[in-house]
C-alpha cells in the first residue's frame, strides 16, 4: 500500500484514537499514540475512561468494523467468555423505545449479531491488537501541551507534549496529527490561537444523569440477554440490564432533563419498580455486587462542525467524541468512531491531497445520521427543551408508525434493529415491503402523536428522506 508520510501522531488512546492508529499504520512509516494515562495490562477500568464503569452496549456495526480491522476479533471475544445474540430469537431481548415494547416472540429475519462485552474488555482487546502492530508506538503518561505549525500557520507540523513523571517537555514532528482526546478536546482553542477561529457547534442540552452497578446474578434468573427501556414522553427515565462476559451483568438507571438519579441499589430498584420487568428486578435484588454504584452526568449532545469551517490547517484531523459526543443511552459513540476510521482509510486510499477538508466533509455525512437519530429521539420527549422543526416532527411521526409495527411484526422489528445498529441506513425503512407492513400494523399509537402523523399524510416518508436519511 502506498505510504502517505513518514510519521503520524494520534492524541489519545480512546477507541477513536486506537482505531485511527490502526488505519494510519497502513499509510505511514510510524504512528505514535500519545496518552496521558499509563495503560493497563488487563481489562480493567482506567481513569481516562470514566464511562467504562457504566452500562454500555457495542452496536453491531461497531463489532463488524472491529472484526474487519482486526481479523478474528469477534472470535477472541467469544474465547473471552463474551456472549452474542445471533439467532434472531426476539424472546431474548426486552426493548422499549418511546413507549413501544418490541415484539418478544418469533424470530427477526436478517437480524444483526449483537455481542455483549464489557467496555473495559472491548477496549483492552482493541488496545492489545493495536500495540501488536510493528510500526505503532505508544507514548504513555504524557500530556498534550499544544500544536506546532509552519511559520504561515497553514500546516500543523506536530505536537508539544510533557512527560508527566519527569516533567520534561518535547516536540514530536509529524506529517499528520489526529486529535482523539474526547469531549474535552482543546483543538478549538488551538485553532483559535493559530488564527482560524473555533468551529461552530450544534448542541442540545439533555442533562442526563445515571447510576450503574456491576453484578453477578443467580444463573438462569434472567433469560434475556439485554433489557433496555428508553425514556418516553411523560417518563424521562431509563432502565438497562445487560449481560457481560463470564456471567456478569451491568444494571443501570438514568434520568433526563435534570432530575436526580438514585444513589444506591435499593433506591435504583424503587426508581424502576413501576416500569421494569418484575423478574429482572427480583434477580437484581438478590444479586452479588461486584463493585460500588457509580454515577455519571452528560450535559448535552454536542457536535463541533469542523466540516463547516471556512479554513482549516493541513495536517490536522479530529475524530470521535472530540468531534461529536452523543447522549450515551443510544450507544452510538464507539460505533461512530469506528465508522470514522473507515472514512479515514477511504480518504487516505485516494491520497493525502486535501485530506483534512475531504475527511471532515465525508465523516460529517456519517455523523449526521447518528446525530439526527439521537437528537430526534431526545426531542421526542417534551421534557427536553429545544427547537423542533417541521422536518423533525414529520420524521418522528413516521418513526412512531414504525415503532407501532415493531410491537407486533418481527420483520419490521428486525429491520428497525439493523437501522439502530447502524448496519443499514434509515432509508431501508422506506422500502415498499417494510412500508406495507408499517401501514398495516395495529400497534399502540400514543394520542399525542396522532395529530402530527395524520396531519402529515403522504409527506411522512418524504420527510424521513429529507431529514434523516443518508444513503
Amino acid at each position: 500500500m502506498d505510504k502517505r508520510g513518514g510519521h503520524a501522531v494520534v492524541l489519545g488512546a480512546s477507541m477513536g484514537g486506537l482505531l485511527a492508529a490502526r488505519v494510519l499504520a497502513d499509510f505511514y512509516d510510524r504512528v505514535t499514540v500519545v496518552e496521558r494515562d499509563v495503560l493497563p495490562f488487563d481489562p480493567v477500568n482506567r481513569h481516562g475512561v470514566p464511562q467504562g464503569r457504566l452500562i454500555h452496549a457495542a452496536l453491531a456495526r461497531c463489532t463488524q468494523i472491529l472484526d474487519e480491522l482486526f481479523p478474528g476479533f469477534v472470535d477472541e471475544l467469544a474465547a473471552s467468555g463474551v456472549g452474542s445474540w445471533d439467532d434472531g430469537d426476539l424472546s431474548k431481548l426486552w426493548l422499549s423505545v418511546g413507549g413501544h415494547q418490541a415484539v418478544r416472540s418469533g424470530r427477526a429475519p436478517n437480524s444483526p449479531v449483537i455481542w455483549f462485552p464489557s467496555r473495559p474488555l472491548l477496549e483492552w482487546n482493541v488496545c492489545r491488537r493495536t500495540k501488536a502492530i510493528p510500526n505503532v508506538m505508544f507514548l504513555e503518561g504524557h500530556d498534550l501541551v499544544g500544536l506546532t505549525a509552519t511559520a504561515d500557520r497553514g500546516r500543523v507540523t506536530g505536537v508539544s507534549v510533557t512527560d508527566r513523571a519527569a516533567d520534561r517537555r518535547k516536540t514530536l514532528t509529524a506529517d499528520l496529527v489526529v486529535d482523539a482526546t474526547g469531549r474535552g478536546s482543546r483543538t478549538p482553542v488551538f485553532l483559535e490561537e493559530l488564527g482560524y477561529g473555533r468551529p461552530p457547534e450544534d448542541e442540545l442540552t439533555v442533562q442526563l444523569a445515571y447510576a450503574c452497578q456491576l453484578l453477578r446474578i443467580t444463573p438462569g434468573a434472567v433469560r434475556e440477554y439485554m433489557i433496555a427501556l428508553f425514556p418516553e414522553p411523560g417518563r424521562p427515565k431509563m432502565f438497562g440490564f445487560t449481560t457481560y462476559e463470564n456471567d456478569t451483568w451491568m444494571f443501570g438507571v438514568g434520568t433526563l432533563a435534570g432530575a436526580e438519579p438514585p444513589r444506591q441499589r435499593a433506591d435504583m430498584l424503587r426508581f424502576a419498580a413501576d416500569f421494569a420487568p418484575a423478574h429482572v428486578l427480583e434477580a437484581i435484588r438478590t444479586a452479588e455486587p461486584l463493585g460500588e454504584v457509580v454515577h455519571h452526568r452528560v450535559p448535552s449532545n454536542r457536535w463541533r462542525r469542523y466540516d463547516k469551517m471556512r479554513r482549516t490547517p493541513d495536517g490536522l484531523l479530529v475524530v470521535g467524541d472530540a468531534v461529536c459526543s452523543f447522549n450515551p443511552i443510544y450507544g452510538q459513540g464507539m460505533t461512530v468512531a469506528a465508522i470514522e476510521a473507515t472514512v479515514l482509510r477511504d480518504c487516505l486510499r485516494r491520497g493525502d491531497r486535501g485530506l483534512t477538508r475531504r475527511f471532515f466533509r465525508a465523516s460529517a455525512r456519517k455523523v449526521r445520521v447518528a446525530w439526527q437519530t439521537a437528537v430526534g429521539s431526545d426531542l421526542n420527549l417534551p421534557e427536553v427543551v429545544g427547537p423542533r422543526p417541521i422536518s423533525m416532527r414529520i420524521t418522528n411521526a413516521f418513526l412512531e408508525r414504525v415503532l407501532s409495527a415493531v410491537e407486533t411484526d418481527p420483520v419490521v422489528a428486525g429491520q428497525f434493529m439493523r437501522v439502530t445498529a447502524m448496519i443499514d441506513p434509515p432509508a431501508r425503512l422506506l422500502r415498499p415491503s417494510i412500508l406495507l407492513r408499517v401501514m398495516r400494523a395495529k400497534g399502540h399509537r400514543p394520542t399525542e402523536m396522532r395529530s402530527v402523523d395524520e396531519g402529515c399524510g403522504g409527506t411522512v416518508a418524504a420527510g424521513v428522506t429529507a431529514a434523516q436519511v443518508d444513503t
